[in-house]
């Protein structure tokens, strides 16, 4: 993605990633939301979530908001496959079988692979190995990546570095307060989470250009215009040390951690806090239930979910505040560019969020449209979400059968809320003066 800096915290998608599955690509994509940096910077650091969800199977999937499991047992399987270096074994949990003997699988690393069925050589049952303890999950993580890392395992998180153990207790600590602040926000809305069964997985690189060299695989050609990342198919937000970067220079000889205190003092700090915020959020919400990995989210909900969230207020020690602030860039952006039929398209469909004049304004319309739901509809809009959360992974949802969720929990099109979501946005811009 690349940041106009004429309109800050908006974004302008510009990484349409492929995907290595042919099966139908481009169902679905995730766009992040950016801040601005300084003018100054001849290269502009971004966020990005980037992965094309593909296919059409019929499946299981983890559980359900509050903690219930489905009642189907997901079982293990070795199943050994065929490619261009020969034959491999891939063992993991059968997220998804599809009618035609395709599978998608949940390896022990939490990473998602689509098997299709014409390289499947065998398949063998095998019993569910016991869980790993997040420290062993985290030295598994460690043998993927480059010499260096080491391990810094927290309440919810597994977050794996190769800076300084300082900076890296400072970012854990930023993600367990969201953690807290996200499953206190969603069980008082009526909502229990369902706890993950692994940890949270988190990489930092100590600098740009080893961060750079490793995502390469995953950003390609995108890869020098984003400092971090949450990959919806191997689960983990990969970033770099931002101390010393982005128009915040780390004094010197100090450490990283009181560097990352020294953040949330400055000016820019509140739009590189927020983008970390949105990524975690994702993660979150990926991970507790509330979506489901690989299924038919409509991009207005996941991305109004993560805008919702990502204007904290951090000056309290006590705790996290500021869940729900009015987002006043994305505000502004909504009532500039206001038009009629608006909303029914980011509801049918997710093509606005992938078009680069769209969607900026498509953003602000997710912000608004998931703030007034949570402020004036809450009952409807969790009603809303259970519904979206029990959408299986890799399913396909018409434009009808969008439309048709959305009435069902609001009681009214998207073209009927118009004109209260225009009423209710401008009230909030008259009250912030």
């Amino acid at each position: 993605m690349v940041q106009d800096l004429d309109k800050p915290g908006l974004p302008i998608p510009t990484f349409f990633p492929s995907s290595p599955f042919p099966i139908r690509p481009n169902l679905f994509a995730w766009r992040l939301p950016l801040f601005p940096e300084p003018s100054s910077m001849s290269r502009i650091p971004r966020l990005v979530v980037g992965m094309a969800l593909l296919g059409v199977l019929v499946g299981h999937s983890r559980g359900e908001p509050g903690g219930k499991p489905r009642t189907e047992t997901r079982p293990v399987e070795r199943v050994e496959v065929r490619g261009d270096g020969g034959r491999r074994q891939v063992e993991g949990v059968v997220v998804v079988e599809a009618v035609d003997g395709g599978l998608l699988l949940e390896r022990a690393d939490e990473r998602l692979e689509l098997v299709q069925p014409g390289v499947i050589l065998s398949r063998t049952p095998v019993a569910r190995p016991e869980v790993e303890s997040p420290r062993d999950l985290g030295r598994r993580i460690l043998g993927e990546l480059p010499p260096g890392f080491d391990l810094l395992v927290t309440k919810h998180y597994c977050i794996c570095f190769d800076t300084s153990r300082a900076y890296a207790q400072w970012c854990a600590a930023l993600f367990e307060r969201l953690h807290d602040a996200f499953t206190n926000f969603w069980k008082q809305a009526g909502i229990e989470m369902t706890p993950p069964p692994r940890p949270l997985l988190v990489v930092i690189f100590a600098d740009r250009q080893r961060y750079e060299a490793f995502a390469a695989r995953d950003l390609g050609a995108a890869t020098d215009r984003v400092v971090g990342y949450y990959n919806l198919m191997t689960n983990r937000i990969t970033t770099f040390d931002l101390t010393g970067s982005a128009g915040l220079p780390r004094p010197a000889g100090q450490a990283a951690a009181r560097a990352g205190l020294e953040i949330l003092g400055s000016p820019e700090a509140s739009g590189m806090v927020a983008t970390l915020v949105h990524e975690a959020t994702h993660q979150m919400a990926f991970n507790g239930g509330l979506h489901q990995r690989l299924a038919p989210v409509p991009l207005w909900l996941s991305e109004g979910v993560a805008t919702y969230f990502e204007t904290p207020d951090l000056a309290s020690d006590r705790g996290w505040k500021g869940i729900g602030n009015v987002n006043t860039a994305r505000l502004e952006r909504f009532l500039a560019h206001h038009r009629a039929g608006a909303l029914e398209q980011i509801v049918l469909g997710d093509e606005p969020f992938r078009r680069p004049d769209e969607a900026l304004d498509a953003y602000a319309r997710a912000w608004a449209l998931t703030f007034f739901l949570a402020q004036t509809r809450k009952a409807a809009f969790v009603d809303y979400l259970r519904t979206i959360s029990r959408k299986e992974p890799l399913a396909d949802d018409s434009q009808e059968e969008r439309l048709r969720d959305f009435k069902t929990a609001f009681g009214a099109s998207p073209k009927d809320l118009e004109e209260p979501l225009f009423k209710h946005m401008t009230r909030l811009r008259s009250g912030a003066r």
